[in-house]
């Protein structure tokens, strides 16, 4: 590949050459600058010393020191007159008074007088003077008399007069060496700057010397340079192209030419939009080069990699990913970009979308599967168990009514496993619903070891609880996930010890910022081996030692037990020794409360139930007589219908107390009939639903509700089941909302308890936007009574869902007016629908 050559649009990078050259000019100038500015400073500071040394007030200064002296021995001289002249004696004092006037006061001794010796010495003798001025001053009679006095302060002060020139002569002699010191240092600093001025010539000289050698390299360092340049681009996997500021291709490597299918001598000077760019992004293209010219807006360019589509030579369009940058030479601004071919990549991104989207499609398949499975050994457990049920009620032998315990025993089981696989599956796909109220924990307990203490007698082992601590009867926590973990706990332990001691230890305590429920389940049993405890919590883990020779199992329990108390936010665990006996214990966050008459009881007490009209709807013709019969047993009128669609039909000619309805059923499922029953205009429109089903699954129910159905009975269905769901029904019946309450709060109750609190609030906020968009939509579209219509009967159904009476009844009124035409009723009606909206909300709340 030819080099890339300036006028092919080669990159102009920065000279270093240059910049080094323009970097030692500006460096030699600086340095001869800054010696010249020192030469300056230092020739003014040696002019200066030497005018310094040149003055004559030091001399003067010394010798009115030494005069002092002087004067005082003539001031001394005349005090010993014989006899005293006194007026000598004034005159000489006075002199010796100016004297240490004119050095206390005169400028020219500032400098003596800052010395502090020299300045006690001169504050000494000028409190001699003041003593001695009244004496001096006094009549001559008095002055006489006090001669020897003055005698005696002239001895006392003579040493500091003394000290005082012998101080003077001190000071100066150092001021003195201080000044030749200091011009022997200036001295010695031009000297030294003379040197570096001379030094920094030589480098200055040295340096351009350099920059000669420099320059004369630079064409082959250029050459060097394009040549490594061309290397790089010429064995680069990535593609790089250079073009103009108009898209023309200045450079295209061979690796360009490879990816792209064109040869470099094919597209240099050629549009760059023409070559790579597909036909449906090229004005985008276009336009995004005239932005860059017009305005230097840019969206690509600086960004980063980007993912764009480019064209081969051949037309296949093919993913890329690029990175442009752009940079400025002598002939313009230029733009280079690195591209590589990243189909391969997007293939495999592809295929992990699809593997992904297989192993989705594979979990939902598990899922039905599941559903399905569920619905198909439910069913059959239906009419088994069912028709046990009722076989009670006969007259049995001993023998017959042993059977039949045995025969619903392993039913139950069967019920059992198929549950545990199912909770598994809930837990594992995110979809266990965990419901904290207020429960009585002390009755719970306590009706655990009831229901184990049979067991427990038969094996010979005592089985016993109590608290550890003061009692705390009433917490917030799921009571029905809490008993299955409670149960499988206590029944594995009285399940493998014989002839031993069952303790279950309950405690309540206060832990950082909330309470801990603490349960400990303590056996004498044979233990656990150590690598069966380390994964005695692991799915169907059953072991072959002592601890589970001797009993069946699906290894399951404690795997279901794990897997609940992570959904409670808690820990499980056990320590255990072989041959010493095992201690289960479980550690969940709770909630301490008081009782209330919404709490959880454990215990309840039969209700007496009024003969009701019921609608089965059922295709199953055994699961079907079951249910007839076991209406029948209750006293309740029951009217048989073998598929949907004859259901939705008796349901529409009569009002029947309650519809039974069945979910998998040929001709038309029992989803479909729901539906068709809540939007017809039938006699049991408004009768209360409850499907029968043996479909458990969480995303299932929440379906059959929004279809229009009121609750949900599970197959296999039991008596005791039934009979709950008709208190329920009757107790509704007794309680029926009042035609000015908002919500059926019974209905509301069911399903928040259905759905769970946390499915329940976002199911809660999108029927809240739903409706409100709603009341948009039919506010807007009232021209249109068709639409007006389906919304207005979609919307009811949601109502329908959450017990919103007032708010489903408006809208239904206005499906009614829309389908009949009575246009003119519909304005009014939907007006109505904000409050009913807001007040529904708040109700929900």
């Amino acid at each position: 590949m030819a080099p890339i050559m300036p006028d092919q649009g080669r990159l102009a990078l920065p000279d270093a050459a240059d910049q080094r050259a323009a970097a030692g000019r500006t460096f030699a100038v600086l340095a001869g600058l800054l010696a010249l500015g020192a030469i300056l400073f230092l020739a003014f500071n040696v002019s200066r010393e030497i005018r310094l040394l040149g003055s004559a007030n030091s001399d003067n200064v010394q010798w009115s020191l030494a005069q002092t002296e002087v004067e005082f021995l003539e001031y001394r001289r005349h005090l010993n007159g014989e006899p005293v002249n006194l007026s000598a004696l004034r005159r000489s004092f006075d002199v010796f008074y100016s004297r240490m006037d004119t050095i206390s006061q005169a400028s020219v001794f500032e400098t003596t007088r800052a010395d502090v010796g020299f300045s006690d010495t001169l504050r000494d003798i000028q409190l001699f003077l003041t003593a001695s001025v009244p004496i001096i001053d006094a009549d001559d009679a008095d002055l006489r008399l006090q001669v020897p006095e003055l005698i005696a302060l002239a001895d006392s002060i003579r040493p500091s007069v003394r000290g005082l020139a012998t101080a003077g002569l001190d000071i100066f002699a150092r001021e003195s060496d201080v000044q030749r010191e200091a011009v022997a240092r200036t001295m010695s600093q031009l000297a030294f700057a003379l040197s570096l001025l001379i030094g920094t010539l030589g480098l200055a000289i040295f340096y351009l010397y350099r920059l000669i050698t420099i320059v004369s390299r630079r064409e082959a360092q250029q050459k060097q340079t394009a040549v490594r340049l061309n290397t790089v681009i010429g064995t680069s996997l990535d593609g790089v192209i250079v073009s103009d500021a108009r898209g023309r291709i200045i450079e295209f490597s061979p690796a360009a030419e490879v990816i792209f299918g064109h040869s470099r001598h094919d597209v240099i000077g050629r549009d760059i939009g023409q070559i790579m760019v597909p036909p449906h992004l090229r004005d985008a293209h276009d336009a995004g080069m005239e932005r860059m010219r017009t305005t230097g807006e840019k969206h690509v360019v600086g960004k980063g990699r980007v993912k764009l589509e480019a064209q081969r030579a051949n037309g296949d369009v093919f993913p890329i990913e690029l990175a442009i940058q752009s940079a400025t030479t002598d002939s313009g601004e230029i733009y280079i970009a690195f591209l590589r071919d990243i189909s391969a990549r997007v293939a495999a991104e592809a295929e992990l979308v699809a593997a992904r989207d297989r192993a989705l499609a594979g979990e939902k398949l598990k899922t039905e599967f599941l559903a399905t499975m569920s619905h198909e050994i439910r069913t059959p457990l239906n009419g088994i168990l069912g028709n046990m049920d009722l076989l009670q009620n006969t007259t049995l032998t001993p023998d017959q009514a042993r059977y039949l315990r045995h025969m619903e025993t392993s039913g139950r089981l069967l019920l059992t496993h198929v549950s545990d696989v199912l909770d598994i599956t809930r837990y594992d796909a995110g979809k266990l619903n965990i419901q904290r109220v207020a429960m009585n924990l002390g009755d719970l307990v306590q009706d655990i070891i009831d229901s184990q203490s049979s067991m427990a007698a038969q094996n010979g082992t005592a089985l016993d609880w109590g608290w550890d601590g003061l009692p705390q009867v009433w917490v917030e926590s799921d009571p029905d996930r809490l008993q299955h973990v409670l149960m499988n706990l206590v029944g594995n332990a009285v399940k493998f010890t014989r002839q031993g001691k069952v303790s279950l230890t309950v405690s309540v305590r206060t832990d950082g910022p909330g309470d801990r429920l603490r349960v400990e389940i303590e056996d004498t049993g044979p233990g656990l081996a150590a690598d069966l405890k380390d994964r005695v919590f692991d799915d169907f883990v059953t072991g072959n030692t002592a601890y589970d020779r001797d009993v069946g199992g699906t290894g399951l329990g404690l795997a279901i037990a794990k897997r609940f108390v992570t959904a409670l936010d808690g820990q499980i665990g056990v320590d255990s020794e072989p041959g010493q006996g095992c201690t289960f214990w479980i550690d969940i966050p709770i909630k301490r409360v008081t009782h209330h008459p919404g709490a959880v009881e454990t215990k309840r007490s039969p209700t007496k139930i009024a003969p009701l009209d019921i609608l089965v709807v059922e295709d199953n013709e055994i699961n079907r007589i079951v249910v007839r019969d076991m209406l029948q047993a209750a006293g309740h009128r029951v009217t048989e219908a073998h598929d949907g669609q004859q259901g939705m039909i008796k349901a529409h000619s009569h009002a029947y107390d309650l519809i039974l309805m069945d979910i998998s059923m040929p001709v038309m499922d029992g989803r479909t009939a729901t539906r068709l029953i809540r939007t017809g205009q039938g006699a049991s429109a408004n009768t209360r639903i409850l499907a029968l089903t043996a479909n458990v699954l969480q995303d299932e129910r929440v379906a059959f509700l929004e279809d229009g159905m009121d609750g949900v009975l599970t197959k296999p269905l039991t008596q005791a089941a039934l009979h709950a769901a008709l208190a329920k029904e009757d107790r509704a019946e007794k309680t029926a909302p009042r035609s000015t309450d908002v919500i059926d709060s019974q209905h509301n109750r069911e399903t928040r308890d259905v759905l769970g609190a946390d499915t329940y609030d976002m199911m809660r906020s999108r029927f809240d936007a739903d409706m409100g968009a709603l009341i948009a939509e039919l506010t807007d579209g009232a021209d249109d009574p068709a639409a007006v219509a389906a919304a207005a009967h979609k919307g009811a159904g949601s109502a329908a869902v959450f017990g919103a009476i007032a708010l489903r009844e408006t809208l239904k009124q206005i499906e009614t007016a829309a389908k009949s035409g009575d246009t003119a009723a519909l304005p009014g009606l939907i007006a109505t629908l904000p409050d009913l909206h807001r007040d529904t909300i708040a109700a929900l709340a």
